[in-house]
């Protein structure tokens, strides 16, 4: 199985980037992220607050979360239930954020995710810890990163198109509160691996950041071929 795995911090575009270059290569795209906001909302739904730690590991471990294609695009279920637009919120990704930092909610999200890539043959997988933690063997470790003030006006211009109008200090602050989480937890915290590529996009363009993110994944994969 080939792995390209992309960490990073919130708002650096890694799942736009990790769903191109899983086009591109004809890959399976393993949105970690998406994972953790499905477990928010079954959590949310079950009434289980983001402090009881005990029942959210007892729910990560017994919860069902896969995807289907659809087109170009990827459908989240959570048991059977499609929930690709019920997750998007900024109140369940906040949630996803604050019950992340637990040790076996990790665990058994790791698990999961693990699970999941290994019926594909070739994965990208996205996430804070899918370079050290998830797949530390993988063949092609990106870091993704930009200013948290970068990152901000993404996520703001991201709720627009969605029909959220969030303040511009609003959404900076949430952005440097979970940094704050994702440096300081405890189990897997975000960190660059040793043998990752550093990728800094402030100011570039989607397509700029793919180009050439793609370009240093052929490199270390050793091939041209791209859908």
């Amino acid at each position: 199985m080939t792995v390209i795995a992309i960490d990073g911090p919130a708002g650096s575009g890694k799942s736009t980037l990790a769903r191109n270059l899983a086009r591109a290569f004809g890959f399976v795209f393993l949105d970690t992220g998406a994972m953790y906001r499905a477990l928010a909302l079954a959590a949310q739904r079950a009434g289980i607050p983001p402090n009881d730690e005990p029942r959210l590991t007892q729910l990560a471990q017994q919860i069902e979360i896969y995807f289907v294609a659809e087109g170009d695009t990827q459908r989240v279920l959570l048991n059977g239930e499609d929930v690709s637009e019920a997750i998007r919120t900024p109140e369940i990704s906040d949630l996803a954020s604050r019950i992340s930092v637990y040790p076996g909610v990790r665990r058994a999200m790791v698990a999961l995710q693990r699970a999941l890539a290994s019926r594909a043959d070739g994965v990208v997988a996205e996430g804070r810890d899918t370079t050290t933690v998830v797949f530390p063997e993988a063949i092609v470790k990106i870091y993704l990163d930009a200013s948290p003030q970068e990152r901000a006006r993404r996520r703001q211009q991201q709720l627009q198109q969605q029909g959220i109008d969030e303040p511009y200090e609003k959404v900076l602050q949430e952005i440097l509160e979970r940094d704050a989480r994702d440096l300081a937890r405890a189990d897997s915290p975000l960190r660059i691996a040793p043998d990752a590529l550093v990728v800094q996009n402030d100011g570039w363009t989607k397509e700029q950041t793919f180009e050439h993110v793609l370009n240093l994944c052929r490199q270390r994969i050793g091939t041209t071929e791209v859908r």
